[in-house]
């Protein structure tokens, strides 16, 4: 078996993909009342999400070495690269390097710098490099390169969400609650800023595929929607951007999943924009 790559339940690729290359996936993990939910495993109540009190919380150590102890005997010796959300947003990367540890080199740990569909395509762009037959260090090196560049920006209603979770700043906190002001924001460095402000949710969406449109400029993109139940919304989007992107390579829809919905909120809307990966046949 060629390498395998291994993520976390925060990338939010459609099963089906994940399923065509092999990608594994740990889940994260969303509590309530003394309850814990393994997200993509366990089935959740209704309405969860925006239930006052909700927490979520990153993959364990122990969650990492049950995925991590199956990969590495399946890869026969060709080892695992494991792409997770960034460690300024949450542990479950530490709890990746922990698990990688007792493995002795053989999982190499690649920090997405993102969130969301972002952590996908970099994941995919290592499956797919073990899928042409590249080596773990080779497919590790391509999740990389992918994570340096990859743009990933979202609109949400507002940012309370946000702002109790502890994801963003004081700063950015004020600027977006400001007038009703509707934010665009983005990772930068691993960390979730804010990129602009506009004064209606419908602005912000128009100038969030604006900027995808102009970061893709001409060259062949990957190009990802994410929601919290907006599927209008993004269909929506996804349908301007190829539209207006001439050479989109992989283009993907999917809704964000429990855990960042709890930080984002209902409605959110959110571009990921690629530049490596080929085809999904």
């Amino acid at each position: 078996m060629p390498v395998v790559v291994v993520t976390d339940s925060s990338c939010c690729l459609p099963p089906e993909v994940a399923k065509r290359y092999g990608i594994r996936q740990v889940p994260l993990h969303v509590s309530y009342e003394g309850k814990d939910y393994r997200e993509n495993l366990d089935e959740m109540p209704d309405g969860l999400i925006t239930t006052p009190g909700v927490t979520t919380s990153g993959a364990t150590p122990a969650d990492m070495e049950k995925v991590f102890a199956k990969a590495v005997k399946d890869s026969k010796g060709d080892g695992v690269v494991a792409v997770h959300m960034s460690r300024k947003l949450s542990s479950t990367w530490s709890a990746a390097r922990v698990a990688a540890d007792k493995y002795d080199g053989a999982v190499r740990v690649v920090d997405s710098r993102s969130v969301g569909l972002a952590v996908g395509f970099t994941a995919l762009v290592a499956a797919q490099a073990a899928a042409r037959g590249e080596d773990r260090d080779r497919a590790y090196e391509a999740a990389v390169r992918e994570a340096a560049t990859i743009e990933s920006m979202i609109c949400v209603s507002d940012l309370d969400h946000l702002r109790a979770s502890g994801r963003i700043s004081a700063a950015s906190r004020m600027l977006g609650s400001a007038l009703s002001i509707k934010p665009i924001l983005h990772t930068v460095d691993g960390s979730l800023t804010l990129r602009e402000r506009h004064r209606t949710f419908s602005k912000a969406v128009a100038k969030m595929v604006d900027s995808a449109c102009e970061v893709s400029g001409a060259r062949p993109v990957s190009v990802g929607v994410q929601h919290c139940g907006a599927p209008e919304v993004a269909g929506q989007v996804m349908a301007e951007l190829e539209e207006r992107i001439p050479d989109i390579v992989v283009a993907l829809t999917a809704p964000l999943g429990p855990v960042l919905s709890v930080h984002v909120g209902e409605g959110a809307v959110g571009v990921t924009v690629g530049s490596t990966l080929t085809p999904i046949d």
